[in-house]
């Protein structure tokens, strides 16, 4: 995913904890470097939470999945689903320093999750997924802004 091209943005979308009643707001923005997703976390009506999805399909033997970015030194998680579970979350954490860097996740990195919290479920496969997305949480609330430039497999 080339997410300086205009076209990937188009695909995405933003999910805040507006579903379960909080204020959050988040928003992308296209840049010739790579896409903003950025907004503002509330603690507030039991929120917590900003997010942005977009379908992914990675080839088979996928071992690492490459994420190259640059933000506010918050802590984001790269989150999958897959269709063989999809109300599964598998949430690998990453500090989006403020300098462009490479962020490589490889399959034991992942914490499968149900709305938070860690659950059993089935393994992760990158060639499984359907959808990856970018998720702030665990209480840190305030302005965050995060861009992204590309996520690809190897």
């Amino acid at each position: 995913m080339d997410f300086t091209n205009p076209k990937t943005m188009r695909d995405c979308w933003v999910v805040n904890d507006g579903v379960m009643g909080g204020i959050s707001q988040s928003t992308l923005r296209q840049d010739t470097q790579g896409m903003y997703f950025e907004g503002l976390v509330s603690l507030e009506n039991n929120g917590g939470f900003a997010s942005m999805r977009s379908s992914a399909q990675f080839p088979p033997g996928t071992q690492v999945l490459e994420l190259l970015a640059k933000g506010d030194g918050k802590q984001y998680k790269l989150v999958l689903r897959t269709a063989i579970a999809p109300q599964v979350s598998y949430v690998a954490d990453f500090i989006a320093e403020p300098i462009w860097q490479t962020h490589q996740f490889n399959l034991n990195q992942f914490k499968s999750t149900f709305r938070g919290q860690v659950i059993n479920a089935p393994a992760l496969s990158f060639a499984d997924v359907i959808e990856f997305g970018i998720l702030i949480s665990n209480n840190q609330a305030g302005r965050f802004a995060i861009q992204l430039k590309t996520l690809q497999s190897t």
